[in-house]
């Protein structure tokens, strides 16, 4: 099979002299290969090297107008990266030209007279390291497709499986378990809002929404209660928050090392007045500050077993009202612009 392929290969023939063309041609037909194409004008090789693509390029040197250095410099720009074997066939023998034939490019070098017989072995191996070298390429690129499918594959199943962990959590007091992807959403637009670079932003999304995993560790009785919670029940309300912290802690992932950020400051105050830690104004990690507006915005917006939905109107108006209270005032500034100018709203309120 790779026989037949070979003898299919595209071939330039490059010498000034019309005889020594025409030799090649039947050299090469006896031999089976057919795809040749004959040039006597070195000036066109170029252009005939972009329209037929060869596999290979027999070369004299010694040619008016254009020599074969001078074709082997235009080809090497054009073939950068990819193998194009050239056998110089030229009557010139000195050392010093068939270094610089071999320094520009080419593979193999013979002289004229040449034996037929040597000339056709060596266009067989160099037409033979061509294939090779094509089905290597094919191969690395299967490789590759599947290396990145995989990896895909990879990829979204992890976000799945965050997606899932996350609404197992908040299913317990979100029937509808939308919450962690409206806050996702609020929270992507808040740092878009804020300049953060697109690749925190991507993580963010998915982050944020496991920022109330540690509801996993609350008991129902306290987590649905409708009524007012005591000083001791709101102290295990907290405690969601370094409990999402130890079960995200100790990965290498950054998306998980940025939701163990997120879980463990998205309940801390402007002004330190939070938990679980009392940190303070811009000693909070950024993420957390877009994460407590957005998680505020979407749970005063939405219905929960302690209370009714609030309107979006008085829901703003609490967080400006909380604005270097309770919220950065720059993140509030930014959820106050997003609602003013934006064509899409915040997020769906429904």
């Amino acid at each position: 099979m790779r026989d037949e392929i070979i003898k299919q290969a595209r071939i330039l023939l490059v010498d000034d002299k019309e005889a020594n063309v025409r030799l090649l041609e039947r050299l090469l037909k006896q031999e089976g290969y057919t795809n040749t194409v004959p040039i006597t004008d070195s000036r066109t090789v170029l252009a005939q090297y972009n329209e037929c693509q060869p596999d290979l390029i027999l070369l004299d040197l010694l040619m008016p107008y254009l020599d074969g250095f001078g074709v082997m410099e235009q080809l090497r720009r054009r073939t950068s990266g990819t193998y194009v074997p050239i056998l110089v066939l030229t009557a010139d023998i000195n050392a010093d030209t068939k270094r610089r034939a071999l320094t520009l490019g080419a593979k193999d070098f013979l002289t004229k007279p040449f034996d037929p017989v040597e000339v056709l072995l060596r266009i067989w191996n160099l037409l033979e390291t061509r294939f090779l070298n094509l089905e290597l390429q094919q191969q690395n690129y299967m490789l590759d497709v599947r290396v990145r499918e995989r990896t895909q594959e990879l990829q979204d199943a992890q976000i799945e499986i965050i997606e899932r962990l996350a609404c197992a959590a908040e299913y317990r007091d979100d029937i509808t378990g939308l919450h962690t992807y409206r806050v996702s959403q609020i929270a992507v637009q808040l740092a878009e809002a804020l300049h953060i670079a697109p690749d925190k932003r991507e993580l963010l999304q998915l982050a944020a929404s496991l920022h109330d995993l540690g509801k996993i560790g609350i008991p129902d009785a306290i987590l649905l209660k409708p009524a007012k919670l005591t000083p001791e029940e709101f102290e295990q309300i907290k405690a969601h928050t370094t409990i999402g912290g130890r079960i995200l802690s100790g990965s290498h992932f950054k998306l998980l090392q940025l939701a163990e950020e997120i879980a463990l400051s998205h309940h801390e105050r402007w002004d330190g007045l939070g938990y679980p830690s009392g940190l303070k104004g811009e000693a909070i990690p950024l993420v957390g500050r877009i994460v407590a507006v957005a998680d505020v915005f979407d749970a005063l917006t939405h219905k929960r077993p302690y209370k009714e939905a609030w309107p979006v109107a008085d829901a703003l108006a609490e967080i400006e009202r909380e604005s270097g209270d309770q919220f950065d005032p720059s993140v509030v500034a930014a959820l106050l612009q997003l609602h003013k100018h934006s064509h899409r709203a915040i997020i769906p309120v429904s």
